[in-house]
């Protein structure tokens, strides 16, 4: 009698997974076509490569290709720096995102000082379980406020105190859980009615889009100096998010298309004085 037995699944072979990883840290940025001429293979074992590299953290994929997650880190300016800008707004802001949450509810927040302010808002929210990117949340959180905190993986960036990788959490055994939340809170770094929620880092925008494709609503917080042109990374599209939590109101182009985009703009002018947009 012959016992079948089922096939270990195809690894990425170490030699060629390393000089992928270096070749795309000196590019930055690559197609899926230049990777499969560079190492003499097909576009299908390419694209499984970088779907493997991505869930390890080692690159960001992106639609046709992959980029370092090196690539645009030197526009990323440090926490402690952007702490100390809008400093009054970021708390209107958290303040009033913090009445979103509900308790024995589960959240996503990126990393971003406006996030941390939500999280400092949270202290009357029970039984909460919230996954990031952030890793200062453990830190800002009370512990009575959370039932667990789980934090993505991927490469540590020491300025922004944050990881950049998968939105993905495994099960012993290396099989992905399928992860969706109640609520994702998102910083952004730039709103536009033309290109709608942007930031400057490519794999940062990633990581955002993931965490808005798993939520059930969708909350964006930006203050009023984040109406500007879009920033080098398209994060998604207006109809993306469920609400806009911001201190002022919108320019009217931008207004107009956030209520044709049926997002709910939410404004805090004052710590006791919130205005529905």
């Amino acid at each position: 009698m012959v016992t079948r037995t089922t096939p270990a699944p195809t690894r990425l072979p170490a030699g060629r997974k390393a000089e992928l990883v270096s070749y795309l840290s000196e590019a930055e940025q690559v197609t899926v076509n230049q990777l499969a001429e560079r190492f003499d293979v097909s576009r299908d074992t390419v694209r499984r490569d970088l779907h493997q590299l991505h869930k390890e953290g080692l690159v960001v994929r992106t639609h046709g290709g992959a980029v370092s997650v090196n690539a645009v880190a030197a526009a990323e300016k440090k926490l402690d720096v952007r702490m100390r800008q809008h400093p009054t707004e970021k708390d209107q802001i958290g303040a009033l995102a913090a009445t979103l949450v509900s308790d024995n509810s589960v959240l996503m927040l990126n990393a971003g000082t406006t996030t941390l302010s939500v999280v400092r808002h949270l202290s009357e929210r029970r039984d909460l379980t919230i996954a990031t990117n952030n890793l200062r949340i453990a830190a800002e959180i009370s512990p009575n406020t959370v039932r667990d905190i789980y934090v993505f993986g991927g490469s540590v960036r020491l300025g922004g105190q944050a990881t950049i990788g998968p939105v993905s959490l495994q099960f012993p055994g290396g099989r992905d859980l399928q992860l969706r939340c109640d609520l994702a809170l998102i910083s952004v770094g730039a709103v536009s009615a033309r290109d709608g929620y942007s930031t400057s880092n490519l794999a940062e925008a990633i990581m955002m889009g993931e965490m808005m494709e798993r939520a059930a609503k969708v909350a964006i917080l930006a203050d009023s100096s984040k109406f500007t042109q879009p920033l080098f990374a398209q994060i998604a599209e207006l109809d993306h998010a469920d609400y806009l939590v911001t201190d002022a109101k919108p320019p009217a182009d931008l207004a107009h298309a956030l209520k044709q985009a049926h997002v709910d703009v939410l404004i805090a002018r004052a710590a006791t004085h919130i205005e529905t947009a």
